[in-house]
Order: structure tokens, then sequence, then C-alpha cells
């Protein structure tokens, strides 16, 4: 049997449904050449009959997306096959995946068809779409709830029309993996033809078995999973993407298959998902989630240190992370505190810590999460050193709106002396801290931005709070004013006069480009 299992994304089709609007052609554009990046065996770009804008969506991805499949859907009807075959046919290699429902529910209910009409109807749109395009899937929708003898006469049917995939969707999450091994079972024993196809599986969330009964299908002879990036799609989604890929790839020994994704794409297909759909990933997401790789106990984070194998079933790497994520809190033990102080350049005789580590416990309990500048602010409100803001924002313009390019210009008090620049940015706060940037010649990412009213009112304050990366660490900062702009300033420059207390702290660290001056 064939120890390749094939990655159907459907993020642009299944996914998009979930979303509270569509996307446009660039953003599903953008999506797509990510997925071939990902190295995805088939992008399911569409549904091209449903409106003008996904027509466009996947003729345009066909055109200019190459590597991949690019499937477009379309129901068993004639005219929605050839609105797909013409969308399509510009793809290097290009896929008609069509369907019709075959459970009572839908035959009965939807459809007002007999099991016979329906099966007339699968010969006749089957060979249409294989007379347009050499690669047709069919799917007989709502399978988990199809009766066993009459899904059986329809794969048969199917392939004998000359549909080369054959997906068994789990259409309302209905199936257990029992019950859906069964299902794959039977057709393999049953369905005379059924060598002559790919068994692909499409199964939703509802349950909260959509990948456990995806693998289970693979266990069972499927080649094809059909998945979403972050388990997008309609009601509770669909089998996500990234679980699937690194479960076949972290329990190879139990599947002994392989998929070709580059997995060290799936952190920045996750995250360009997440920004262009607008739809948050859960912080304890499998694999994607942002506490996936983070440790928090101290006993995991000493057995972490010791040997990452402890608590890690997968690197950080395999994913695109640079790293795991050690969160300092009340359960951390003394040597973490010890490590991450030795990692952010302090030698063990700039503190005592079990000094230290009894007034870490302290604040721990009381803010939660302990992060580097509180670490520093410990060890430098005990040796006494100057904890004033060395850059104090003096003047601060900015100019956005409309059809005009952000800009902003500000002016900064260092050590007594004024320093002024100018910057454009995406948005006026992002021009506001490339300023700041050019003046204090500080890197910092920005990697968690949150906006609060604290008083309110038309005239209400706002409160920003900014976590941002350096390479001297992971800082905080806080700003407030009725201006939001002028409030998101001043917590970024609260991260900057925190790296600045640092690195007097500590003279092994780089100088900036004002130290340098």
């Amino acid at each position: 049997m064939n120890d390749r299992v094939f990655i159907f994304d459907t993020t642009l089709r299944d996914g998009e449904q979930a979303l509270m609007a569509s996307l446009s052609v660039e953003q599903k554009l953008r999506i797509a050449r990510q997925m071939a990046r990902l190295n995805v065996d088939i992008i399911e770009a569409g549904f091209p009959i449903s409106s003008p804008g996904d027509f466009e969506s996947v003729a345009t991805i066909a055109r200019e997306v190459k590597g991949p499949v690019i499937c477009g859907l379309a129901r068993l009807i004639e005219k929605d096959i050839l609105t797909c075959a013409k969308a399509i046919k510009s793809a290097q290699r290009a896929r008609i995946h069509t369907f019709i429902g075959t459970s009572a529910i839908h035959a009965e209910k939807k459809l007002h068809m007999g099991e016979e009409e329906i099966l007339d109807n699968v010969t006749k749109h089957v060979k249409l779409a294989h007379r347009l395009c050499d690669d047709v899937e069919f799917s007989p929708e709502d399978a988990g709830r199809t009766g066993a003898d009459f899904l059986c006469r329809v794969v048969e049917a199917a392939i004998t029309a000359g549909a080369s995939t054959i997906n068994i969707p789990d259409t309302v999450g209905y199936t257990t993996p029992e019950h859906f091994a069964r299902i794959i079972d039977d057709l393999f024993k049953r369905v005379p033809n059924i060598g002559k196809a790919v068994i692909s599986v499409h199964c939703h969330n509802d349950l909260g078995m959509a990948t456990a009964n995806s693998l289970t299908a693979v266990s069972h002879g499927a080649r094809q999973v059909e998945c979403a990036v972050n388990g997008l799609g309609e009601r509770a989604g669909n089998a996500a993407l990234e679980e699937i890929v690194m479960a076949i790839k972290v329990r190879k020994d139990l599947f002994r298959l392989s998929t070709g994704v580059n997995s060290k794409e799936i952190m920045r297909t996750s995250k360009l998902v997440r920004d262009i759909c607008g739809m948050p990933v859960q912080a304890n997401k499998a694999v994607v989630g942002a506490n996936a790789f983070a440790h928090s106990s101290g006993i995991h984070q000493d057995g972490i240190l010791k040997a990452k194998q402890t608590y890690e079933i997968m690197t950080p790497q395999s994913i695109g992370l640079k790293e795991a994520r050690m969160n300092l809190t009340s359960r951390s033990g003394s040597h973490m505190v010890k490590n991450r102080l030795l990692d952010l350049g302090y030698h063990e005789r700039d503190f005592d810590i079990d000094a230290l580590y009894v007034r870490f416990k302290a604040l721990a309990d009381k803010k939660g999460t302990v992060y580097d500048d509180d670490l520093i602010t410990l060890i430098e409100a005990k040796s006494g050193d100057d904890l004033g803001d060395r850059f104090v924002l003096e003047y601060l313009n900015v100019s956005s709106g409309r059809g005009t390019v952000p800009t902003a210009t500000a002016r900064i008090l260092v050590d007594g002396k004024l320093f002024q620049e100018a910057a454009c940015g995406d948005g006026a706060v992002d021009a506001a801290t490339k300023a700041i940037d050019r003046i204090s010649g500080y890197k910092l990412t920005i990697e968690n931005y949150h906006l609060d009213a604290v008083t309110g009112g038309r005239e209400a304050q706002g409160r920003v709070l900014i976590v941002g990366r350096s390479e001297e660490g992971t800082f905080t900062g806080t700003g407030t004013s009725t201006d939001i702009v002028e409030a998101s300033a001043l917590a970024y420059m609260d991260i900057v006069n925190k790296i600045a207390r640092m690195k007097r702290f500590n003279r092994k660290l780089p100088a900036s480009r004002i130290e340098a001056r």
C-alpha cells in the first residue's frame, strides 16, 4: 500500500465559509502562495459557481500558483461543473471536486430524490466532469450517515464513471473513530473497483473528533486527508492541517506513513491565515497555539532544561518556531529563574539566587507571569541602581488618514540632549514606534498589543499594554492617554527605558546607537 498521505487543503473553500466576510482575490492569492510554500498536495481554491468573486479567485489561483493541484468545488449539476472547469482551466494541474448528498435525510429533505435517481446523477455528471478534466474527485455528502449498502453502490458508480479520488465526508461530525473505521473497511471490502481510486476523508469537528477520525481512516487505508489550517471550517471546523501533518510525522512509528508537507512552514502559515481571516487561534490549540510550546510548571521546566524530550514530543523548530517559551510564574523553580538570568547576560556573582527567589515568588503571586524586565527590576532595585527613565518623549506629531501615508515625528530627550526623527509606517502607531526606534537604536518586535478603556465616555482614557521582544529579552510596557497613539508611544517608550536600564546595569550587552555616538 502507498505510504504517502496526500494533504488536501480546504482553507480557502470550507475554511472561508466560517468567516464573517468573504476574502478578497488578493487575500486568497496570498494564502494560496503560502500553501504552495507549505507544499500541500491539493488546494481547494473555492466554489466557482457560488459568486463572481469566488470564480475570479479560483481562476486567479489556477493561473498564478504553481506546484499543488488546484481544485474547484461543484455540485453534481451540469452548470456547476462547466463553471468549475472554466475556472481551473489554466492550472498547471487541475481537479474538479463534485458532490451530492447521499444520506436518507439529505436525499429526502434536501434533494427530494430516490436512491436510483442519485445513482443516475452520479454516473451522468461524473462522466461530464471527467470529459472536462482528467482529475475528478467525488464526495457522497454526509457519508457518515449514509446506509452502508447505498454508500458502496454510489462509490462504485463514481469510480466507474471516471472519479480517481473518492472522498468520504463526515459532513456533520457525527461519527466516532470506531464507526468511521468500519465505514472505510466496508468500502475496501465491498466495492469491487476501489483499487482504482484514492480514498480520501473530510471530517468535521462537531464532537471534537475530526483529527481522530481522519487519522483512524488513514490507519485503515485512506490516503488523502482534507483539512484546513487552524481547523477553520463550517460550525466547529474541519480537521486541522497542522495536527494531521504533525501526528503523522511525530508518530511515524505508528503510522509508517509520510506527507510531502514542509512542516517548518506550519507556524508561518497559521499566523498568515489567522491574520488575514481575522480568526484568533486559541492559546491551547494543538501545535500552533501560543501555549503549545510553553512550559510553566517548575517540574516541567526542570525536565526541559535537562533534556527537552522529557516534555516535548516535537521541537518548536519542526514547525518553524525558534524556541520553546518558558513562562516564569509562581510555579517556576529557582533553577529556572537562575537559568533565565544567565540567558539575559548576568553572572552568578550578580545576584543571590536564594534571596532573589523569595522576592520573585512574591512578585509572581501578585502578577501571574514574570517577564524579563521584571527580573531585571528585581536585581536593579536590590543593587540600588538608578531606575529613572533615560529616554523621555518630549514631542510627538502624527499624520494619518484615508489616502495618506502615515508619518510620525518624535523628539526625545536622551541624557540631557534632544534627538528628533521622522518615519513612515503601516498606520499611525507603527510610524510612531519606528520614529522612536531611529532614536533609541533598539530593534524591537511587538509580540502582543492590547488596548483597554480605563474610564467611560467619549473622552475615555486608553491604556495600552505592549509585549515586545528584542535581542536583550522580552519586555512589557504600559502607557495611558486619551489619545490611543500617544498611549501606544508611551507604552513603547516604557519598554525602551527598561532595555536602557538593563544595558546600564549589564555592560556586557551591545550599546545602542545613542550610546555609540
